[in-house]
């Protein structure tokens, strides 16, 4: 601002010098001539004035000090203004552009389940993503230009950006028992790119995937060595009637434990790889509970009281089958687990929340309370030994426990050591419903002429 000054002190000189020389001459000479020579004088001092306080309009504006648009300007200067004014222009619509893609960009990097972190040489964190800030347990700006290896104290992730070779990633615990993975990728001037990864289930999952594996071949290669041994035994030795009859019987044994384990292990397969059962097709609690029934009868052959309370008629919505499956596996449990003389007791009942509970109820042998959380772990057992005996799989309480999870409801256990166990199935209201009088009476003795089938 202070050289546009100069310069206009300079032409307002110049005009009152070229006026000043002008009168002089007039003056002296007394011509006309000298008149107009003087006027000429005075109009291109005040031309080139004119210019430059246009010329110094469109400076300040220029650099930002005048305030609004451009000055309306005339002639060249006029042009040059409207050409720099259309240059700016473009130049702030692809900034502004330019500013949109970033914008979108970092959103996009937002939405990302991985993490992504920016460190400069250092180390310092100079950007980092808000899901890289969960899994660091960082704060996306008030970290910014701190040392990572400052916050994050994991030894084997420290390490690894020190000396850790680029390109493979490191498996650490991250916040709230979470393991994360991390890869540090160079770029730029000794720039780093850091991705995390969420790698909790996938490793439970692998785990879970490595102990199945191993529980099956377990469960597997004990009958399979028995019956390889009998069936050596049968080839080489010769065997009275009695004794081939008791190899016999314990080879017959074996194959059932494994055709069980097979059935079970197909019944998880089929539940887990199907959809949620239907909430419109209903089965009556005394139906299943007969069933149920039959099969503890069968199985106890008169050694147990079987006591059954339906509560009254309800229905569940769902899969017959699968609840079939539910309820006799504990029946089953129960029997296997109390001694002879012992009381199983199979209840419906309806809380007054609405929620349906079908409970099985033993005065057994009973259950030490560090077992109850993990009894619905596949091949989970109290006493191995004692389960085998009984002709267990390991799978009956995993199996009733998806089951109840895909009917929208839970598993409750209850058990004391010397004093029995109580399993019960909790059901939501949803899938619960007292069943009409007339379905009842259709039921027990039999549809007229003109009834309808009764509601399944």
């Amino acid at each position: 601002m202070s050289r546009g000054l100069l310069r206009l002190g300079a032409l307002l000189a110049l005009l009152l010098g070229c006026a000043a020389a002008g009168m002089l001459v007039a003056w002296w000479s007394g011509t006309l001539l000298a008149g107009l020579l003087g006027a000429v004088a005075l109009g291109l001092c005040a031309l080139l004035v004119a210019q430059s306080i246009r010329a110094g309009r469109l400076l300040a504006w220029l650099r930002g000090d005048a305030q609004g648009g451009p000055p309306e300007l005339a002639g060249r200067a006029g042009e040059l203004g409207h050409q720099m004014q259309k240059a700016l222009r473009r130049r702030e619509q692809g900034i502004e552009h330019e500013q949109q893609r970033l914008t979108q960009f970092l959103a996009a990097v937002e939405a990302s389940p991985n993490g992504v972190l920016l460190l400069d040489a250092n180390h310092q964190i100079t950007w980092c993503s808000r899901v890289a800030a969960n899994h660091l347990g960082l704060d996306p700006q008030r970290d910014l230009a701190q040392p990572v290896t400052n916050l994050v104290r994991a030894p084997a992730f420290v390490e690894h950006m020190l000396h850790g070779p680029a390109g493979q990633p490191v498996a650490f615990p991250g916040v709230g028992g979470m393991r994360i993975s991390a890869l540090v990728q160079p770029y730029g001037d000794g720039l780093k790119l850091v991705l995390t990864q969420d790698i909790t289930e996938p490793e439970r999952t692998e785990a879970m995937r490595r102990n199945f594996v191993a529980n099956v071949s377990h469960e597997i290669r004990t009958p399979l060595t028995v019956l390889a041994g009998f069936v050596e035994t049968m080839s080489e030795l010769p065997l009275s009637e009695a004794e081939r009859t008791r190899v016999l019987a314990l080879m017959a044994a074996q194959a059932r434990r494994m055709q069980s384990l097979v059935a079970d292990l197909l019944t998880l397969a089929k539940l887990e790889g199907s959809p949620r059962p239907p909430a419109d097709r209903w089965t009556r609690v005394a139906d299943l509970m007969k069933r149920a029934q039959a099969d503890a009868a069968t199985l106890s052959e008169g050694r147990h009281e079987l006591h059954l309370d339906a509560g009254g008629e309800a229905q569940i919505a769902g899969s017959e089958a699968e609840l079939h499956s539910a309820l006799g596996n504990l029946v089953v449990n129960a029997v296997r687990y109390t001694p002879p003389g012992g009381r199983i007791d199979v209840q419906w009942a309806v809380r007054d929340d609405g929620w349906g509970v079908l409970s099985v109820a033993d005065t057994g042998i009973g259950i030490e309370r560090e077992h109850l959380p993990r009894l619905t772990e596949r091949f989970y057992r109290v006493d191995g030994s004692r389960s085998r005996d009984t002709g267990g799989t390991g799978l009956g309480l995993s199996i009733v426990k998806h089951v109840v999870q895909r009917h929208g409801g839970e598993i409750d256990i209850h058990s004391e050591p010397g004093r029995g166990s109580r399993f019960a199935l909790l059901l939501p209201p949803s899938r619960v419903r007292q069943e009409p009088a007339a379905a009842v009476d259709r039921a027990a003795h039999g549809p007229g002429p003109a009834a309808s089938p009764p509601a399944r």
